[in-house]
């Protein structure tokens, strides 16, 4: 611990010339794994850190560093490093590793840092692949006021194509974020970008502009391919860019079950018509067919499709486990498979596909986001949960979950209050009158003990919540 607290000291200092997050694979360090493991750790403390009069305008002193992360708020380097030694392993690892076989790659020549958290030098290019720039948007036409509306727009889009140089890509859409005064959050592999940004409806419009002409994304990346909803730079916290194996954290090889493997895509209207099929066939007639949901327990619970089958997994990366432990659920059927926005079936649908027992594999092109659009009123019911300050998004009226403790419908999230679970919750206003406010009473009481001690005294994060379910248990709804 004392070594990562040295490191995030010297965090608040830019990377010297030359240096670079490494870490080796899983099993194995490199020589100068330890090193840039410490390296990694202190840039990701570094992209938490936010100044007190912008993450506290009523701060008594303006200018002081505070840290920001998974929703709470640090006021010194001992919290934040406990924070992100606790909770963040796993991503300081995949970063730090990705950059080791980067070095690897490329160790015969001198290269500039790969670092999501370095801000812009003006008088050193920042781009070590001249041809990754390109030339940022023009804003001189835009009033400053609209550039940083709140009434905005929420971008969703992927692209999956062959990325020679993600280090490149980062620093250009890092740039191009801040030019636009855009939040949120870009993951970027050799194997493509995945992202979901807030801004104003013109720097929005700038954004999709400036992706489409760029050179790697010209004729593989449509205007159709950005999912919007109603939201703003206020719908994220910060801005999160990074380097990583995956465009989406399934935690599998690319090389192993790539995106070019994936199933046959269906429009929202084909999808919609086989629904309709599956929906009209009775017991019988679905036993040929499963419509599975590859999204999170607590995604699928506030929406979903009806008839859909429903794996309760906290993550993604539980999703291959999910599929090997109920392979025999899958053995001769014909598979449905939607998610959000369509990334996570890209490779789901890929890794199914590579077990040889489906008949065949389809999924929902542009996911539930572009369904809604076209049927607002179709085959989905509820919420579509979404991975920023909202929570949801609906395109109907309807509630089909309930408050955790009085079981009225209700399907707004909260976060867990007891701080070191932060699990998401559906507690109905009166409930949250009454003091329940955490995810489950044994919750409830770790977070009344710890607030009653003046030692921030920590405790494990399981609680009833995670101690019953099941990890990849079945769940048909």
């Amino acid at each position: 611990m004392l070594s990562l607290r040295r490191a995030s000291l010297r965090s608040q200092l830019p990377p010297k010339e030359g240096e670079e997050r490494v870490q080796g694979s899983a099993g194995s360090e490199s020589s100068q794994g330890p090193r840039e493991l410490v390296k990694a750790f202190a840039l990701f403390v570094k992209a938490k850190e936010v100044v007190a009069d912008t993450c506290c305008p009523m701060s008594a002193c303006p200018g002081t560093l505070y840290w920001r992360c998974c929703q709470q708020t640090f006021k010194d380097l001992t919290g934040i490093h406990r924070h992100v030694a606790a909770q963040h392993s796993g991503d300081v690892g995949q970063q730090t590793s990705v950059i080791l076989k980067q070095m690897a790659a490329n160790s015969s020549v001198t290269r500039s840092p790969v670092s999501v958290d370095e801000t812009p030098r003006p008088n050193r290019p920042q781009y070590r692949n001249q041809e990754m720039f390109q030339k940022l948007p023009d804003t001189s036409h835009i009033d400053a006021n609209e550039m940083t509306s709140e009434d905005g727009q929420v971008l969703l889009y992927y692209c999956y194509c062959e990325v020679a140089d993600p280090g490149g890509l980062c620093e250009w859409q890092r740039a191009l974020c801040q030019h636009l005064h855009l939040t949120g959050k870009v993951r970027i592999a050799s194997e493509g970008i995945n992202g979901t940004v807030g801004g104003s409806k013109g720097a929005a419009s700038l954004y999709v502009n400036a992706m489409l002409s760029h050179p790697l994304f010209r004729g593989i990346l449509t205007r159709e391919d950005f999912k919007t909803s109603a939201g703003g730079a206020h719908c994220f916290l910060d801005l999160r860019i990074g380097v990583f194996e995956e465009i989406v954290p399934m935690g599998i090889d690319p090389e192993k079950v790539s995106y070019k493997e994936t199933g046959i895509h269906l429009t929202p209207k084909e999808f919609h018509v086989e629904v309709a099929k599956y929906l009209s066939q009775g017991n019988e007639g679905q036993a040929d067919t499963i419509l599975l949901d590859c999204r999170n327990f607590y995604e699928s619970k506030i929406g979903h499709f009806q008839g859909c089958l429903a794996p309760d997994i906290r993550k993604f990366s539980y999703f291959p486990t999910y599929i090997d432990e109920n392979l025999h659920l899958f053995r001769g059927k014909r598979i449905l498979m939607y998610c959000t926005g369509g990334i996570r079936c890209e490779r789901g649908s890929a890794y199914l596909r590579s077990k040889g027992v489906c008949k065949g594999v389809y999924h929902l092109k542009g996911g539930i986001h572009k369904y809604l659009e076209e049927f607002p009123d179709g085959f989905y019911r509820g919420k579509l949960f979404v991975f920023d300050e909202r929570y949801s998004i609906s395109s109907n009226s309807d509630v089909i979950s309930a408050c955790r403790y009085c079981g009225m419908l209700w399907d707004q999230y909260r976060l867990c209050s007891t701080q070191p679970c932060r699990q998401l919750v559906l507690i109905c206003p009166q409930c949250q009158l009454k003091g329940f406010t955490a995810c489950c009473p044994l919750c409830q009481e770790k977070g009344l003990a710890l607030a009653s001690t003046l030692s921030g005294q920590a405790f494990k994060e399981e609680c009833e919540c995670t101690g019953t379910r099941q990890r990849v248990p079945v769940e048909c709804i």
